[in-house]
């Protein structure tokens, strides 16, 4: 039996998940000996598996839908600020036999748009979705200097509790943040950078969105990613979005967070980024 430390993604679906060859290649650049694995854990039975992971020596996960506010209640008491500030939990760190949460979701996303040349000083954003990945987000999002925030949902009471409940938590920033339903995402002079945070992609297709988001030179960003460009990069195209992107970058980049928090060494996500991507296009 392997003696080495022990790490998993834990998720529902979770078979689509990079994270284990993430964090092998991170685990090989820094030198560092890791077991890492994929956790499918049923929806109703995330904390049961939590729990039983930690049981058999696990240390850490990184979590993924639908469980991130679950994540966020199993770790209540220990907490860390970026956590309490989300709402939602994504990286687990087993220690003093107790889980202890942190959200690296929105340094992922800050750091790949910065990656990506996106400006977000004064920028306007729309947030498509108001579960647990956007949560994570919002915090980065409006600390990077993002004027505006808009965030829609399908069910657009969630979309006004959450921007409701971040306003109070974060009242000190000057961001202007507003909510509503799918249908109302337009606005005049269009977004500079639309971001998916919703799992349509996973299930082939895209938010139903109206036309006319775009700002002139805007980015359109879905935080899933495929070989191939997702359901939502295609119909930002079609709508007139001058760049897209998925969330490969993104990923990698709460990744190396988390293996921080973990491991307390910082890798290098770019050459990573790299490796991934090219893996990718040679699986399509």
């Amino acid at each position: 039996m392997s003696t080495l430390p022990r790490y998993a993604v834990i998720g529902n679906p979770v078979e689509h998940s990079r994270s284990p060859r993430i964090h092998a290649l991170f685990g090989q650049q820094t030198g560092i000996a890791l077991r890492y694995e994929r956790l499918a854990a049923p929806r109703d039975g995330f904390e049961h598996a939590a729990r039983t992971f930690a049981a058999e020596g696990g240390r850490g996960l990184n979590v993924t839908v639908p469980f991130k506010q679950q994540a966020f209640a199993l770790a209540r008491d220990h907490l860390s600020a970026r956590a309490r500030m989300a709402g939602a939990v994504n990286t687990l760190t087993w220690k003093e036999q107790a889980w202890h949460g942190c959200n690296t979701d929105g340094v992922g996303l800050v750091d790949d748009l910065t990656r990506l040349g996106a400006r977000l000083d004064g920028a306007r954003v729309l947030l498509v979705g108001a579960g647990g990945a956007a949560r994570g987000v919002l915090q980065p999002l409006a600390q990077a200097g993002c004027a505006q925030l808009r965030i829609v949902n399908r069910t657009p009471e969630r979309a006004a509790e959450l921007a409701q409940n971040w306003q109070s938590a974060c009242a000190g920033l000057a961001v202007q943040v507003s909510a509503g339903r799918l249908a109302d995402a337009a606005v005049a002079g269009g977004w500079d950078i639309v971001v998916n945070a919703t799992a349509s992609s996973l299930h082939g297709a895209a938010p139903d969105l109206p036309a006319g988001l775009y700002a002139k030179g805007a980015l359109a960003y879905d935080m899933l990613y495929a070989a191939q460009p997702t359901p939502f990069m295609r119909q930002a195209v079609q709508d007139g979005a001058a760049h897209c992107a998925d969330g490969l970058g993104m990923l990698v980049g709460q990744a190396a967070e988390s293996f921080f928090i973990w491991h307390g060494v910082r890798p290098d996500p770019v050459p990573v980024l790299g490796v991934l991507r090219a893996e990718l296009r040679t699986q399509y």
